[in-house]
C-alpha cells in the first residue's frame, strides 16, 4: 500500500508540460515586458518573442508552486536530522520536481534570440541581481582572493543563480543561494582558510574603519 501511495504522489509532481495552465496572467506578462526592455533590442518582433518566453516561463513557475507546494505535509522531517521541515523546505522540495523542460525552454528560447549577455542580464532580473551583489560581498571579505577563488566561486553563484530561476519568490531564491553560500564558505576552509576567521577579521576593520 505505501508503494502505491508513493508511486501515485510521484506521478503526481512528474507531470509532463501538457497539463500546465497555458494562461499567463497580467503580472508574469508585466514583468517580463519590463525585463526585455532593458536590453533595449530595437527589435520589436524579438522583443515580442523574448517576452512571451520568459512570460510563459513565470507563468509556468508560478502554476508550478501554486499546485505543488503543499504536497509535502507539516510534520514532514529531514531524514538525515531528524528535524521537522519548515514551510520554506517543504516548498523548496516541491518546487525542485518540476520537470527539467520547464528551464530547458526558457533558456532554449533566450539563446534563440539573444547574446550570452543579454541572456545573463535576463537571469539577473529573476535573480535581483544576487550574483554581482554576493560576489562583491566576497571581495570586500577576502581582500587577498586570487583569480582562482574568484573564477570557483563565480561559477558557483552562477549555478545557483540557473537553479534558482525555477523557484517562485524571493525566500525560495535566496534558500538557493545559501546552499552554494555554504559550498564557497567551505571552498576557503578545506583551502586552509577558515571562513569564520575571514568573516571574523572582516567584521573587525568593519569596526575599526566606523571609530
Amino acid at each position: 500500500m505505501t508503494k502505491k501511495i508513493l508511486l501515485v504522489l510521484i506521478l503526481t509532481l512528474c507531470m509532463t508540460n501538457s497539463t500546465w495552465s497555458q494562461v499567463i496572467d497580467e503580472g508574469s506578462q508585466k514583468k517580463a515586458a519590463d525585463w526585455v526592455s532593458q536590453l533595449q533590442l530595437g527589435d520589436k518582433a524579438k522583443e515580442e518573442r523574448v517576452t512571451q518566453v520568459i512570460a510563459k516561463h513565470l507563468a509556468a513557475i508560478r502554476d508550478w508552486h501554486n499546485k505543488h507546494a503543499d504536497m509535502i505535509p507539516d510534520g514532514a522531517i529531514n531524514p538525515q536530522t531528524g528535524k521537522k521541515l519548515s514551510a520554506l523546505e517543504r516548498q523548496v522540495i516541491a518546487d525542485s520536481s518540476q520537470p527539467a523542460s520547464i528551464r530547458q525552454q526558457l533558456l532554449d528560447g533566450l539563446n534563440a534570440d539573444l547574446t550570452p549577455e543579454q541572456v545573463e542580464h535576463i537571469l539577473d532580473c529573476y535573480t535581483v541581481g544576487k550574483v554581482a551583489f554576493t560576489m562583491k560581498a566576497y571581495k570586500e571579505i577576502v581582500p587577498d582572493m586570487t583569480a582562482d577563488d574568484e573564477a570557483y566561486l563565480m561559477n558557483n553563484l552562477k549555478e545557483a543563480r540557473l537553479m534558482a530561476i525555477d523557484y517562485k519568490n524571493m525566500k525560495e531564491i535566496s534558500a538557493i543561494f545559501e546552499i552554494f553560500k555554504t559550498k564557497n564558505e567551505q571552498y576557503f576552509t578545506n583551502s586552509g582558510r577558515d571562513w569564520r576567521t575571514i568573516y571574523r577579521a572582516y567584521v573587525q576593520r568593519i569596526k575599526k574603519n566606523k571609530k
